[in-house]
């Protein structure tokens, strides 16, 4: 059975609710898209029922404006609940079936549960995992709408806490400039009226600091911090050094 496909993207960035990946990435994509890769995000709910927003057609309007700032080529938002989330099947082949769609290189997942916030976060991270392994698994196609087999190549993880400097352990760590981008990054999400009113802005100084502090540690104006499931490796000692 043949079945039509989009274009194909570089990498899909996946956040339990609207805002998520912003608040975390969202620096990261822009310079991503500003380097001429195809960049999407998948928000496994809408976020809804949350303080703030009149209706789930807002937060979603809100999402859109969000995605149009950091310039990326998809945004796609799953039918799970939120405050409900859970990694199970049905969420996992959702998942799994925008992976074969859109038969992403690399995708980035939250890095495990976040302390005094939504449990969703911790859920969204299995379920992640899960997907990019059911994307590659054959002789099951009928679970997937007959869409192809699709072997991810890479994957990282983004701690999403603004308010540690503690993180889930990883094999490997790295931080992404995003010196020309930060402020793409908070525009992204004002974007959020609803859920970012004049009342949180120390949400936004929190953001800053924390981009300000990664880069400081890596050489940059400002960075982002990303996991990798394996060590990363050089062929160039001083290149990498020296960077």
């Amino acid at each position: 059975m043949s079945v039509e496909l989009p274009e194909p993207l570089d990498l899909i960035a996946v956040g339990a609710h609207p805002d998520d990946v912003e608040i975390a990435c969202g620096g990261t994509l822009a310079k991503m898209v500003q380097q001429g890769y195809r960049v999407g995000i998948v928000d496994l709910t809408d976020g809804e029922p949350t303080p703030g927003s009149p209706s789930p057609d807002v937060r979603l309007a809100e999402a859109r404006k969000a995605a149009e700032i950091l310039g990326v080529q998809v945004r796609e938002t799953l039918n799970l609940a939120n405050r409900r989330l859970f990694d199970d099947y049905a969420g996992r082949v959702e998942l799994a079936k925008v992976f074969r769609r859109y038969r992403p290189k690399v995708v980035m997942g939250i890095a495990g549960k976040t302390p005094l916030a939504s449990p969703d976060h911790l859920q969204a991270a299995n379920l992640t995992d899960a997907a990019i392994f059911y994307s590659r698994l054959s002789k099951w196609d009928d679970q997937f709408d007959h869409l192809p087999v699709h072997r991810i190549s890479g994957q990282v993880w983004y701690p999403l806490g603004l308010r540690t400097l503690s993180h889930p352990e990883g094999d490997g760590q790295f931080v992404m400039d995003i010196s020309d981008t930060l402020d793409v990054k908070i525009k992204s999400v004002q974007a959020y009226e609803t859920q970012f009113p004049p009342e949180r802005a120390d949400v936004f100084t929190m953001m800053e600091g924390m981009a300000l502090h990664l880069g400081a540690c890596a050489g940059f104006r400002a960075g982002e911090l990303f996991l990798t499931p394996r060590i990363i490796g050089t062929s160039d000692l001083m290149q990498t050094v020296l960077s």
